[in-house]
């Protein structure tokens, strides 16, 4: 154990809604927490869809926010902090940092439980994006602030020697659409959020080229919705060892299926997260955005986050999530070149 444990504090709420990535990274935090403080109870407060992310987490409950009924706007803010309150927590750790999160903090403090907020350090964030008088230096990392959190708390977090959960073992039906396990299993998710953290399809198509010329490679294709499965669909469609996941098998089965990846080539995007909470290595690639930014998954190495050339495009980066669109900057990321991709994978 890093610290002596406050006596006061035997069962924390954990608050995280937002995007998938968002609370994928605090898997690791969580599951940290969870080994050098086996005695404390932790509740993690998230959407519904999210559940699979912590279990196999000892002592840890996860409670579904309810966000189109029962815990909607402001009255539902209130049941959600009764809701809560009812399970005895002694601590709100708010990994958030929103209006919706800073409300219910803001009752548990009124309701004399302590509370801690995450500092998402958006001063640095906006001096890292800005195009003139840039300052550009590593941010601490979104695992750090979360870290961070606890220790306000009382707990000290050590985040250098993780644990991962065994690979799971894949149903019938996931071998099944995957077939022979004796090739490497390379996943690769080509999309985000946005189209300026998107690598250009024409050099992605070079990169799943170039993988599937080799039979011991099963490349695995990771995506969803209607246009993004028809685009996977024709990037797998000439090789048989390339096999488009999306819409194939449930949520819960993709992630035991990526918990057996050999590595995963994935965008600053969700499916970078979610192969890195396994422990399975990940190679980025990054357009607009930048892993100075907090957001290099954990535990990988920087020098497998594969950046724009700031050398043609000097204003990058020109966002901390992809939203904003820079004129002149359309093509930065083809200045990542296939070869290199291949070569690091």
């Amino acid at each position: 154990m890093a610290t002596k444990l406050p006596k006061t504090i035997q069962h924390i709420a954990v608050m995280r809604l937002s995007a998938m990535g968002d609370v994928a990274m605090t898997v690791p935090v969580l599951r940290a927490f969870a080994k050098q403080y086996p005695e404390v109870k932790l509740t993690v407060i998230s959407r519904p869809f999210f559940k699979p992310f912590f279990e196999g987490i000892p002592n840890l409950d996860f409670f579904a926010f309810d966000e189109k009924q029962r815990h909607k706007g402001f009255l539902g803010l209130l049941r959600l902090f009764q809701d809560v309150k009812k399970l005895k927590i002694d601590a709100f750790a708010d990994l958030h940092n929103v209006l919706r999160s800073k409300v219910v903090s803001l009752l548990f403090a009124l309701s004399g439980k302590k509370r801690a907020t995450v500092d998402k350090g958006r001063q640095g964030k906006k001096e890292l994006t800005h195009a003139e008088n840039k300052t550009f230096k590593q941010l601490p990392t979104m695992f750090e602030r979360h870290a961070k959190v606890f220790e306000e708390l009382g707990f000290t977090l050590d985040l250098s020697n993780p644990e991962f959960p065994e690979k799971a073992n894949l149903s019938a039906d996931i071998l099944e659409i995957v077939g022979n396990q004796n090739q490497k299993l390379i996943g690769i998710a080509p999309f985000a959020q946005y189209d300026s953290k998107v690598y250009p399809l024409d050099l992605m198509n070079e990169v799943i080229s170039t993988l599937a010329q080799n039979p011991n490679n099963k490349i695995l294709l990771f995506g969803g919705g209607k246009k993004e499965i028809e685009i996977l669909d024709s990037l797998s469609q000439p090789f048989e060892n390339v096999i488009n996941m999306a819409g194939k098998i449930k949520f819960q089965q993709e992630l035991q299926l990526i918990s057996n990846l050999d590595v995963m080539l994935s965008m600053d995007s969700g499916n970078a997260h979610i192969a890195a909470m396994l422990g399975i290595k990940v190679i980025t690639l990054w357009g607009a955005t930048h892993p100075y930014a907090g957001f290099l998954p954990f535990n990988q190495s920087l020098e497998n986050a594969l950046t724009s050339d700031r050398n043609q495009y000097p204003k990058l980066p020109t966002s901390i999530y992809g939203n904003k669109i820079v004129e002149g900057y359309e093509d930065a990321m083809r200045t990542i070149s296939p070869e290199n991709i291949i070569e690091k994978m």
